[in-house]
């Protein structure tokens, strides 16, 4: 800091005093009207935001870095900087300025982090806002989740992996761990989340469960079936340390702890969500699977679904349940279109709860509630009402509060301002208090009126006028021709060009009235607006409920929509070993064909006895990593409840999606794209059990064909010949030598992606037959792809030589052979074996010499001396 150059005022003072308790924060501190930053604070701000540093100078050496902006601006630049990764304390003013002689006292009311918030503004509002805590103890670790803005709670621990797949899955905005365990938690862990590091007491079993304890107010964790989870019940303890730290004191809605049972859901390591592209699509725009299949229409229910989707369900019956729902509404339309116009207008119901815990709800969010909450009634009837066991248990447990919804309509206005301080929030006939208040307030105007119509006639001063200005209140003003007829008993105030003003004794008596009628009348709906504020937080637990059924109604509503607009069906979901899909199509791909062009469905039968494992082969660009992602994808969406993209399904259930799809390289780890392939395949193998699904697409490319195929082949051989693990596999390869292994291993097939060669070309069928493929096509793809005529010419030449080779056994002498066969320095310029000189041949040979005029023979000369680099 530059604290040294610093005169230390007594403000200064102030200021260093409370930003050394937070030296990793950026402070916002409020003088007057402005938030003002200070050093090396404004020097961060003025860059994130854009906002002009200047300098408080005092004597010729000394100064001070200043940035600020007006306290109304806060919203629009507090998101700015958490954004840009900064940790935010916003110290405000806790005493009215006019009330003290003394310098204004000041406190930091909040602790503003990425991981932090019930900000609207910094907050999206379809996604979940996590802080994790992360404990390592060896191979294991403890792990919580905490959304500050809606009060979910979530606790979880075991092998590292597990770990690092519920992070990948819920992508917290700010990470916490140990200090003394940071370099190994980015050993583990990567640098892609924002992290915070706390100190290590806070990771202490003792102090981690005195914290809970003493925020559930209970003797145990016994009734939230988390005690045995003792790395798991340290990393939630650490959270709540960390509400303390950053001065979130309002934890009311925060009302259980739950745990994230792993054996309830599919395992998704973070490779699968980021090849399946779940959450994320992998390319410029692309869309994610997320983005395709969300119907839902309220927030809350938007959050809900990405919940689902990283963590389906490995039950068959809950599952049934959910599908259940979704077929009710297609049988039943008006139903849904009636819930769906009540569930529009609940909004999010859960971070409103949220507020009011915080004691943060505005009176227009307080009308935001009573809507929701009167939408909640009819939704509980139309649910009760219905011929489905699941709906109709949903509907049960809604609760309409009523009493919560009474009271805002009664006592709140239809339509408030934004803030309590603007008064007009209160209704009337709640205080008889307020209303007369209002009334000597309100009234004014004609008391005014008729004090300067009698004080006129009393006068015979017809033009004289009652005012009011901030230096000294209300005054009579009379212009200079008639000053002679102003009575004794005026005391004159202010003398103008034209005119002059004076006060009187009942003035000030009324003005007095009436400006503390102005501050009592705010007073007293700020106290009976908070009273009707702490009533609502009584009904916490309620409405948190309400959320997470409307949320669930909300989903599989949404689920029904997405069958209906892109023709899924339901899948059977069972306990078997098979998976059988009859014309499945990829869910992302189809809404993204132009129009006019169909999505080629394809058959897809996987089981652990008689076709475990295929093999498939076919060139780039056929659909084979398509269609190994749809499979996944497919099955996904069955395990989440939804209907999918087939004519028909059959879902033995799966427990563990694996993929090993496309290159990764992680060049910044120093892991070259072939040793990312080898950690992935490893941990599939490492991890698959009866009940897994793997897909490996291109395995081996990273390294030496022959090396490729034999690692590929070993891979496979181990998976077929597992035991203890018979995993269902499709296995996409370039590698055509593997198609003889369905000939020695029984449950392993082979099959391709058809392609169809007419004129030389080749058409992309993009279907699944029966039966390996030969040919890759590799060099009519570099032909499509605009590759230069030379060289696609020069490729075929060689492929000959090696499948010549090749024939004859002799696959160690091609590349001598090839060598001889070079184009070598000949008569001809243009027969050089230079790929530049011959990218200027076919230059040259595409030109029309007839037709060409002066300028573009001039214009072809200059790109010829581009591409020879002239």
């Amino acid at each position: 800091m530059s604290e040294k150059k610093v005169v230390l005022t007594p403000l200064m003072k102030q200021y260093y005093g409370i930003k050394n308790k937070y030296p990793d924060a950026i402070l916002l501190f409020r003088v007057g009207d402005f938030y003002e930053t200070f050093s090396d604070d404004a020097v961060k701000v003025s860059g994130i935001l854009g906002i002009t540093l200047t300098k408080r100078a005092n004597g010729s050496a000394q100064y001070v870095e200043l940035a600020g902006f007006p306290h109304h601006a806060l919203d629009t630049y507090l998101p700015k900087l958490v954004r840009a990764g900064q940790r935010v304390a916003v110290c405000d003013q806790l005493e009215d300025p006019k009330s003290t002689k003394n310098i204004v006292k000041r406190g930091v009311t909040e602790l503003v982090t990425p991981g932090v918030t019930i900000n609207d503004t910094i907050l999206d509002n379809r996604e979940n806002n996590f802080l994790a805590a992360v404990h390592i103890d060896g191979k294991n670790g403890g792990l919580a989740f905490l959304d500050h803005s809606t009060g979910e709670f979530l606790t979880a621990e075991g092998p590292l992996e597990h770990i690092e797949k519920l992070l990948s899955g819920f992508k917290p905005k700010e990470v916490l761990f140990e200090k003394n365990q940071k370099q190994l938690f980015t050993e583990i862990f990567g640098t892609r989340y924002f992290t915070y590091a706390l100190e290590d007491w806070m990771f202490s079993t003792e102090s981690a469960t005195d914290r809970l304890l003493k925020h559930f107010q209970t003797k145990s964790l016994k009734g939230f079936g988390v005690q045995n989870l003792k790395l798991g019940v340290i990393a939630a303890g650490a959270i709540l340390h960390y509400m303390d730290l950053t001065q979130h004191l309002h934890l009311s809605h925060i009302t259980t702890l739950s745990r994230i049972e792993e054996e309830r859901y599919v395992w998704l390591d973070k490779f699968t969500i980021r090849n399946l592209e779940l959450f994320q699509a992998g390319g410029e725009g692309g869309r994610a699977l997320i983005d395709v299949i969300d119907f839902t229409l309220t927030p809350m229910g938007s959050r809900m679904l990405k919940r689902w989707l990283s963590l389906p369900l490995k039950d068959v019956q809950p599952i049934k349940d959910r599908q259940s729902v979704v077929e009710y509404f297609f049988k039943d339309p008006e139903l849904k279109e009636n819930l769906e116009q009540h569930l529009r207008a609940v909004g999010d119901l859960e971070r409103l709860v949220s507020k009011v815990a915080a004691g943060r709800l505005s009176p227009r969010e307080m009308v935001q509630l009573k809507t929701a909450l009167y939408n909640i009634a009819p939704m509980k009837a139309y649910c009760m009402n219905v011929d489905n066991e699941v709906l109709k248990h949903l509907g049960e447990q809604l609760n309409a509060c009523t009493s919560v919804y009474e009271r805002i309509e009664k006592e709140i206005e239809p339509d408030p301002p934004a803030l309590i301080s603007k008064g007009g929030v209160i209704r009337e006939g709640v205080s008889a208090e307020l209303d007369e208040l209002r009334h000597i307030a309100f009234s004014g105007k004609d008391y005014l009126a008729e004090l300067q119509h009698r004080e006129s006639e009393r006068t015979g001063i017809p033009s004289l006028k009652v005012n009011f200005n901030n230096v000294f209140g209300y005054y009579i003003e009379v212009r200079n021709t008639h000053k002679d007829k102003v009575p004794d008993d005026w005391i004159r105030k202010q003398t103008l060009v034209n005119a002059e003003r004076y006060i009187t004794g009942e003035l000030k008596e009324y003005e007095s009235k009436i400006l503390g009628a102005e501050e009592k009348i705010l007073s007293l709906e700020t106290e009976l607006y908070n009273q009707l504020l702490s009533s609502v937080a009584g009904f916490i637990p309620a409405i948190q409920l309400n959320a997470a059924l409307v949320s669930q109604i909300d989903c599989l509503l949404g689920f029904a929509t997405l069958a209906a607009r892109h023709k899924y069906v339901r899948p059977v979901i069972d306990d078997s070993n098979c998976i059988d899909i009859k014309s499945g199509r990829h869910p992302v791909i189809e809404v993204q064909l132009p129009p006019g062009e169909s999505y080629v469905p394809n058959d897809v039968f996987l089981d652990n006895e008689s076709q475990q494992i295929i093999i498939i082969t076919g060139p780039n660009m056929a659909g084979k990593s398509a269609l190994l992602r749809q499979t996944a994808l497919i099955v996904l969406l069955g395990q989440i409840g939804s209907f999918v993209p087939a004519d028909s399904a059959t879902i033995g259930v799966v427990d563990k999606v694996f993929t090993r799809v496309g290159a990764s390289d992680n060049i910044s780890q120093g892991e070259s794209t072939f040793m990312v392939e080898m950690n992935e395949a490893a941990s599939i193998l490492n991890n698959i059990s009866d009940r897994s699904l793997v897909l490996f697409d291109e395995l081996g490319r990273g390294t030496s064909t022959y090396d490729g195929i034999s690692i590929a082949w070993s891979i496979v051989e181990y998976i077929h010949e597992n035991k203890r693990a018979r995993a269902k596999t499709l296995f996409a390869t370039h590698y055509h030598e593997l198609n003889e292994m369905a000939s020695s291993y029984k449950r392993c097939k082979n099959f391709n992606v058809s392609v169809k060669e007419v004129d030389n070309k080749v058409l992309f069928l993009r279907k699944l037959v029966a039966g390996g493929s030969n040919h890759s096509f590799g060099i009519h793809v570099a032909r499509m792809a605009g590759m230069p005529r030379s060289v696609v010419k020069r490729a075929d030449e060689i492929l000959k030589e090696l499948e010549s080779a090749n024939r004859k056994g002799q696959l160690g002498k091609p590349v001598g052979d090839l060598a001889q066969h070079r184009e070598g320095f000949q008569l001809s310029f243009f027969q050089l074996d230079d790929p530049v000189l011959k990218q200027i041949r076919d230059r040259i040979a595409s030109l029309d010499i007839n037709n060409l005029t002066p300028m573009d023979a001039l214009n072809q000369l200059n790109e010829i001396k581009k591409i020879a680099g002239l």
